[in-house]
């Protein structure tokens, strides 16, 4: 299981969940202290802006950052559930939640996993970067780009309520 939550409820989310590993995506400089639990070696965090497109002055989303989190993931034992937290809970880490299930699940149907998205966060409006470097590292030919970009964009929310997607592929 996949735990997806705002900064604001990570603690709380850790808690209910009794996740052991957790990714973290947020801007270098953001006020984050990291939990007791996981232990640092089960922690992933990455640093980037929530943006879509490279601007001066800002970390965009890159391949890197992708290819980290997708290694991060596939060492995941998926004995206990994974957290991942951004700032708001509607943007990266949303799109970072969509890209583990999608190569976990490799059989899963794009499209499939994108309505199950946003069944289950209305305000989910997954970073269009992170999913188009995904679909080229997981050779998803476009179907991760078409099916979120079909969802659309989420309602509008100061923070994402906290979810839950999980796998189907163990």
């Amino acid at each position: 299981m996949i735990h997806v939550t705002p900064l604001s409820k990570l603690d709380e989310t850790l808690a209910r969940s009794g996740a052991r590993h957790l990714v973290t995506l947020m801007k270098e400089g953001d006020n984050f202290s990291r939990p007791a639990s996981p232990k640092s070696a089960d922690h992933l965090m990455l640093h980037m802006h929530d943006i879509v497109e490279e601007i001066p002055g800002f970390v965009a989303p890159s391949q890197g950052h992708v290819s980290e989190l997708l290694d991060f993931a596939r060492r995941w034992d998926r004995r206990t559930p994974l957290a991942i937290n951004c700032y708001a809970g509607i943007s990266r880490s949303t799109a970072a939640a969509y890209i583990v299930a999608a190569a976990l699940s490799p059989n899963r149907d794009e499209m499939e996993l994108a309505r199950e998205l946003r069944d289950l966060s209305p305000s989910a409006t997954p970073n269009l970067r992170l999913i188009a470097l995904a679909d080229v590292l997981l050779r998803r030919n476009g179907r991760m780009i078409d099916a979120i970009r079909s969802i659309g964009r989420g309602c509008d929310a100061f923070e994402g309520a906290p979810f839950v997607i999980r796998l189907l592929d163990h």
